[in-house]
């Protein structure tokens, strides 16, 4: 169903499949990445992030799927870390039913060798526990904190946490984008590159605002 304007399906697909393989969509969205925070008065590396999930239904064509016993329902998990504005640093896609702090781990070591600049992740009280012992074990020489932002005592309902909205910002534009409100991929590659994709599209749209 690809518009007739971008040439054949399959030579279209063997682009993005080649470019999947190779890295170049997270590469695009790092390089990109930098270009917002530095128009946005940043610096070029995160020194802060945040640390999140998202579970999301899948097609029936999807392989690796499973069931979120507490969100009930069947399909993969996004575990994502954004910086603090939004923008993605690392996401990996695997089944639902991968707790999240089993998740967190292979994410956390991704993002702590790919910026040694950050000196603070912020996470939810679903991320306590045995994982920041974990964590600063695996730091090692880096200086940086896992610092879980717990919910408000004597607060209930709905309430904004500190830093935890921002990553729920991000996670909500995804949802917005009709490609990422269920996930139709068949690999979880694949769906990490959508997510990509995503990012991309989003901060070009940014760039090209802040310089008309």
């Amino acid at each position: 169903m690809l518009p007739k304007d971008f040439g054949p399906w399959p030579t279209v697909h063997d682009y993005y499949r080649r470019w999947r393989r190779q890295g170049i969509w997270e590469q695009l969205n790092h390089t990109l990445r930098e270009q917002v925070r530095v128009t946005a008065g940043k610096t070029a590396a995160p020194s802060a992030a945040i640390i999140d999930s998202q579970t999301i239904k899948t097609g029936d064509q999807a392989c690796a799927s499973g069931y979120d016993a507490g969100k009930k329902i069947e399909g993969r998990k996004r575990h994502v870390v954004v910086d603090t504005l939004g923008l993605l640093l690392w996401v990996i896609v695997g089944p639902a039913n991968v707790q999240d702090r089993d998740g967190a781990r292979p994410l956390l070591q991704a993002v702590i060798q790919r910026f040694s600049t950050l000196r603070k992740i912020w996470a939810d009280s679903g991320y306590a526990g045995a994982l920041v012992h974990w964590f600063q074990a695996q730091v090692g020489t880096h200086d940086c904190v896992l610092e879980i932002v717990r919910r408000l005592e004597g607060v209930s309902g709905f309430h904004i946490l500190p830093k935890r909205w921002i990553v729920e910002r991000t996670l909500g534009w995804w949802v917005k984008s009709r490609r990422l409100a269920r996930d139709y991929e068949t690999s979880t590659q694949s769906s990490e590159s959508m997510i990509y994709l995503t990012m991309i599209r989003l901060m070009l749209k940014r760039l090209a605002n802040a310089n008309p």
